[in-house]
């Protein structure tokens, strides 16, 4: 019997996926590629269903005769593994992100006589519309929480940028690039203390009290689907800190970030040029085991945030720390620096790689801005964070509406700058 080749990432079956599994059924058997999360998270958004979810629902459809996994987004591995008679696919992929894909189908088809055959698309079917729709209903806290380390699993990095209300939250949300690797955005939100005190008009100085930030992250959590990482400071006390997890992880927070410094917490980029006081690594040590402690699930994440750097402490005192942490149970380590280069941490990225026991490494390059997200994941880092940059964004522009509004006695001059209220109704879930 001939064999035939289907490549699928079923994420949501759908009647398309159907019609091509028919068609592709009456060629021979049906082997499906079945993509791996690994290759789907490499041109578009981590798949909704994990991949042995996805491998049960295709593996009881009546056309399939077997389920293979497709570990990257090329065919050619897989099909020089089985040499198939056929390989069905859609013809909707003979432009876009899969263009080369599909021709080097073709070319390795041909070394062996077979033969690509095309299903015209089905109409009226929309996998993006499909994946709007459940986004639209939105999503649980046990899912949330597990998004953020399937995301670690599959992606080589992830980028985080901040929130400071629930609108910049469904901007992160929303926005995207396509590029020739395909769709390009951010895979999560990071609740940053700076940006939440800022944005009510307070000093960075943990004057806004965890009942108020999680307000904001409620907010975020009712009208989007990404994972939060929350910006907990210090953490404060231990046995505050206990309960801070207890909730984070009840409201379906992916991770909390907390900095070994002790006392009034003063923001990192000053630096020396005001008090700070590092925590000892015995008492930091202990807050990550009582928060760990203090988790229901293995799903949140507790990371820890290293200031050596800032305080000029040495890159020995950074290494000797990320180390103690891990061991104390870290899920993993943020190293910040002020420097104007990415130098130190890249040579801060190169000895942690030599650590046993290494886990997730975040990265947050506010100084050292030139840097970009590839040449620090070369480096190991597996999350960056833009850690401001949205709400320094809005508040220039804000200020420049105003001042010409008071300058011209009326809005008109501001009109081009400002966006229509019809793209903001849209924005808006549940609007019209």
């Amino acid at each position: 019997m001939k064999t035939v080749y289907v490549g699928m990432s079923a994420d949501l079956v759908h009647p398309g996926h159907l019609n091509i599994l028919n068609e592709a059924s009456k060629h021979g058997e049906v082997i499906v590629g079945l993509l791996t999360d690994e290759a789907i998270a490499s041109y578009k958004r981590v798949p909704l269903m994990e991949f042995d979810q996805r491998r049960q629902v295709i593996e009881n459809l009546k056309p399939v005769s077997r389920v293979v996994p497709q570990s990257t987004l090329d065919y050619v591995p897989n099909l020089e593994m089985l040499r198939p008679d056929f390989v069905v696919h859609g013809d909707d992929w003979r432009t876009g992100v899969q263009q080369q894909t599909r021709q080097r189908v073709i070319d390795k088809l041909a070394e062996w006589g077979g033969k690509l055959i095309e299903v015209p698309y089905t109409k009226d079917i929309s996998s993006t519309a499909l994946h709007a729709a459940i986004k639209e209903i939105g999503t649980t806290p046990s899912i949330r929480l597990k998004s953020l380390k399937r995301m670690l699993a599959v992606k080589p990095v992830l980028r985080f940028i901040d929130i400071h209300n629930a609108l910049s939250a469904l901007i992160i949300e929303n926005t995207s690039i396509e590029t020739p690797n395909g769709r390009r955005e951010f895979d999560g939100m990071w609740g940053s203390s700076l940006t939440d005190s800022t944005s009510k008009g307070k000093p960075d100085i943990e004057a806004v009290d965890i009942s108020a930030r999680i307000t904001t992250i409620n907010e975020t959590l009712e009208v989007t689907t990404k994972p939060i990482i929350f910006d907990a400071d210090t953490g404060g006390q231990t046995e505050h800190f206990v309960y801070t997890v207890k909730t984070l992880e009840r409201l379906g927070v992916s991770a909390a970030i907390i900095e070994d410094k002790t006392g009034l917490k003063k923001n990192s980029l000053f630096g020396t040029d005001v008090p700070q006081t590092q925590e000892s690594i015995e008492n930091f040590c202990n807050k990550i085991r009582a928060g760990k402690k203090a988790q229901a699930t293995n799903d949140f994440m507790i990371i820890a945030r290293i200031e050596s750097l800032i305080l000029d402490k040495g890159m020995e005192d950074a290494v000797e720390r990320a180390s103690a942490y891990l061991e104390a149970g870290a899920d993993g380590i943020m190293i910040h620096s002020r420097r104007k280069t990415p130098d130190e941490i890249f040579e801060f990225c190169r000895r942690y790689r030599d650590i046993p026991n290494r886990k997730t490494l975040v990265a947050v390059p506010s100084s050292y801005n030139t840097v970009t997200e590839d040449e620090l994941a070369a480096e190991g880092v597996n999350i960056v964070i833009y850690a401001n940059q949205l709400l320094r964004s809005a508040y220039p522009a804000m200020l420049d509406t105003a001042k010409s509004i008071l300058t011209h006695g009326r809005s008109a001059e501001c009109d081009a700058r400002m966006l229509p209220i019809k793209d903001i109704l849209d924005l808006i879930p549940g609007t019209k």
